[in-house]
């Protein structure tokens, strides 16, 4: 029954999207944008910088699908001793939005993979080896309009019990905000 609560919900917001009064003049779009955030939790970095690029198709007015990358630095802190390395993130995710009207607010989703670059150490005083990645997920809410989105983020890469050491657990996450500018593409 759950499920159907689910699915019946997903159909909604989906039907939404389609009658929604997103303009039809720039179906193709290319988004590049920036975004900055404090670590959560922050056992090991402290807080992130990243830029963003996207390539995103309106399937309908409303409704958009494309694929993002980008990339995002987080800066290492001490911790319990441990002086955590600086660590990168290279998405290779889907792109979902949602428009529920020509201008105003929107929300969405990265889903994919989070590829960690930077020190192969967790810590430079460790002889823990830093996760080669994740899964990786970044869903935001915001207000949009032709040119621009600005908006709120949470950005994580899941690594499982990779990377853990006694005293602190492995996290590469944010919330932040930042913002985008749509390069149209056309029809």
């Amino acid at each position: 029954m759950k499920m159907l609560k689910q699915t019946l919900l997903l159909a909604g917001v989906l039907a939404a999207g389609i009658v929604s009064a997103q303009s039809t003049e720039m179906n193709n779009m290319i988004k590049v944008g920036a975004n900055v955030g404090l670590a959560v939790p922050a056992d090991n970095v402290s807080a992130a910088v990243g830029l963003d690029v996207a390539y995103q198709n309106l399937i309908t007015p409303g409704f958009g699908l494309g694929i993002a990358t980008g990339y995002s630095h987080y800066f290492g802190k001490d911790n319990n001793g441990l002086n955590n390395n600086d660590v990168g993130v290279i998405p290779a995710a889907a792109l979902i939005r949602i428009y529920p009207k020509q201008t105003g607010f929107y929300f969405g989703t990265d889903l994919g993979y989070g590829f960690l670059v930077g020190d192969d150490k967790v810590a430079s005083n460790s002889t823990v080896d830093r996760p080669d990645g994740g899964f990786y997920i970044k869903p935001e809410i915001g207000y949009h309009n032709k040119d621009w989105n600005f908006f709120v983020q949470y950005q994580k890469v899941f690594t499982g019990n990779d990377g853990n050491i006694e005293g602190q657990d492995y996290n590469v996450g944010n919330i932040g905000v930042g913002f985008s500018y749509n390069i149209p593409l056309g029809k």
